[in-house]
């Protein structure tokens, strides 16, 4: 059987993803510093709520951020930007994962307090567009999902930092189908990407005085690029003698993370973009769920903060989004507090849901009209602020 045409037509294609990627390469090569918040005369904070339950938990968020920096704000040190537009059904209209205008009114912005997202998968009566996440990593760079998971009397005390634009989310949408009976899809891993995070991870290791990094990979098995990322985190570990390195498979990792004892043994976490998704999710498990844990996304010139888990449309369709919890909105909140220099702040924050969720719990949410409203946990949160 002649195969020629096939892979004459497949392998354009993935000449031109190649191509994208070298170019990809040689803007990472091109990168500044990161940014300095402190330098800033005004801090823009974007708002955007996206779809589903997001616009209701990301106003909340909205909210206590701007009460929390009311002094500020009045001193014209931080202003809001509200973003609509991100919603399925504007990006199913536009084609596009984020439409132009959207974008345009993003790239404004310094620091972004973004809501879930809903992505079309087989079945649904959306187009097959890009997950707005992933590409909003990848338009502005947000190289660093960094995910904190704190349960003191479990003993854990952990820190994720997953790469966020490479492995196998880099181009997702773009893979390859031969035949009726063949698919490809594709992983990326450069030394630019690689060294980056990784840098990031043992910085942040040293600065809040952790004495571990461990490197996430299936490097046995996906020896080129995850053995890549492998080497690469190993050569930049070298630079942080004060540091234990180890190494670890993602799939005894998942187990290990369970393993009262092991676990305690884990600080900081390094790891390709999959991994890092799947694994995340499970940590935040230990905190509560999806819905108590909030993420970091890090770039140079931007960063992104978001809840962990997804849009819930079936909570809209049922008219229970005014009970979403905002709790992991609100996790996302502090994140982004501390990281453009506000950390008194965002420590108060962090106390208060603390006191709210695990404490006092004098409001539960349960997503339904027997728990409080997403409105009433946030007033709460802000009277406990108030106390503090």
């Amino acid at each position: 059987m002649d195969y020629s045409e096939k892979i004459t037509a497949a392998a354009e294609k993935y000449a031109k993803l190649i191509e994208s990627q070298l170019k990809r390469v040689e803007q990472m090569k091109a990168q500044g510093d990161f940014i300095d918040y402190s330098k800033l005369d005004n801090i823009v904070i974007g708002v955007c709520g996206g779809d589903g339950i997001g616009p209701t938990i990301t106003n909340e968020a909205h909210r206590v951020i701007e009460y929390l920096l009311k002094d500020e704000a009045a001193k014209g040190k931080v202003s809001f930007r509200v973003i609509d537009g991100l919603t399925i059904e504007n990006r199913a209209a536009a084609g596009k994962a984020i439409p132009d205008d959207v974008l345009a009114e993003l790239k404004k912005c310094h620091v972004i307090l973004k809501g879930p997202t809903t992505t079309p998968r087989a079945g649904d009566p959306w187009p097959n567009i890009e997950s707005a996440n992933v590409a909003m990593r990848k338009e502005l760079d947000l190289f660093a999902n960094v995910r904190p998971v704190k349960v003191p009397e479990k003993g854990i005390d952990w820190t994720f930092f997953r790469e966020n634009t490479e492995g196998a989310y880099a181009i997702g949408s773009s893979g390859v189908n031969v035949d009726d009976d063949l698919a490809f899809d594709f992983t990326v891993t450069t030394t630019q990407g690689t060294e980056r995070i990784a840098r990031l991870a043992y910085e942040y290791a040293r600065k809040n005085h952790k004495d571990r990094v461990s490197i996430i990979t299936k490097a046995n098995v996906v020896k080129t690029t995850d053995g890549k990322f492998l080497k690469l985190c190993q050569k930049i570990g070298t630079e942080y003698p004060e540091i234990t390195t180890d190494d670890w498979y993602i799939d005894i990792t998942t187990a290990k993370l369970i393993d009262e004892k092991r676990r305690r043994d884990f600080k900081v976490f390094v790891l390709p973009n999959l991994y890092g998704d799947i694994i995340t999710d499970e940590a935040a498990e230990f905190q509560g769920g999806v819905g108590t844990a909030g993420s970091a996304n890090i770039g140079k010139r931007y960063s992104m903060f978001e809840a962990i888990h997804g849009s819930a449309p079936r909570m809209v369709q049922e008219g229970r989004a005014q009970y979403a919890d905002p709790c992991s909105m609100l996790r996302a909140a502090v994140l982004l507090l501390s990281h453009i220099g506000y950390q008194q702040q965002a420590d108060k924050l962090e106390r208060a849901l603390d006191i709210c969720m695990y404490e006092e719990k004098k409001l539960t949410i349960t997503g339904r009209d027997t728990g409080a409203t997403c409105s009433d946990f946030g007033e709460y949160v802000m009277q406990t602020i108030q106390k503090l």
